[in-house]
């Protein structure tokens, strides 16, 4: 965060000083509320730019195996631009490189998702999925395994059908 606040302000102080200096070159040509609106224009292109950059940047540098399931993009009355090209502020990534599964249950595993969103910290969490019967868990404290596979204490959640993030869990099931 701050140093995307550094490169809007290096932005706005570039675009600025270019206007000023070309304006000097041109003897004072230039009306002079232009420096002014050229270093805002760019102080604002760049926080667009780095708004709309987020999600492929931080795609980019998610380790293999581990695929983006789902994302959610926001439109917001402030940034009126987002109503023609939302942008994606947060998503759910599914560490498929780690999935977990017991030999007598091979259509439960537990599988880390990942919740990653703009301005806020990443979040890693362990979900049990039920491949065969459409529902999943998060792990507690209060949950426990037992040896056969059975498994107790979790609050089991139906998921629809074609729900992209038990998809990418049980994408090998």
């Amino acid at each position: 965060m701050f140093f995307e606040l550094v490169g809007t302000l290096l932005a706005g102080v570039a675009a600025g000083l270019l206007v000023w200096v070309l304006n000097r070159t041109l003897k004072g040509r230039l009306p002079a509320w232009l420096v002014p609106v050229s270093a805002g224009g760019a102080m604002l292109l760049a926080t667009i730019s780095s708004e709309y950059g987020w999600f492929a940047r931080t795609k980019a540098t998610l380790p293999e195996g581990v695929v983006v399931a789902q994302t959610v993009e926001e439109a917001s009355p402030y940034r009126p631009w987002t109503y023609l090209h939302p942008f994606t502020s947060r998503f759910v990534a599914v560490d498929q490189a780690t999935i977990r599964t017991h030999p007598r249950v091979p259509d439960q595993r537990i599988v880390d998702l990942f919740f990653y969103g703009r301005w806020a910290p990443t979040a890693k969490v362990p979900v049990l999925f039920d491949c065969a019967a459409g529902r999943r868990a998060e792990i507690g404290s209060g949950v426990q395994f037992g040896e056969d596979g059975e498994v107790t204490g979790v609050n089991w959640r139906d998921v629809p059908e074609g729900e992209p993030v038990t998809q990418a869990a049980c994408a090998e099931a």
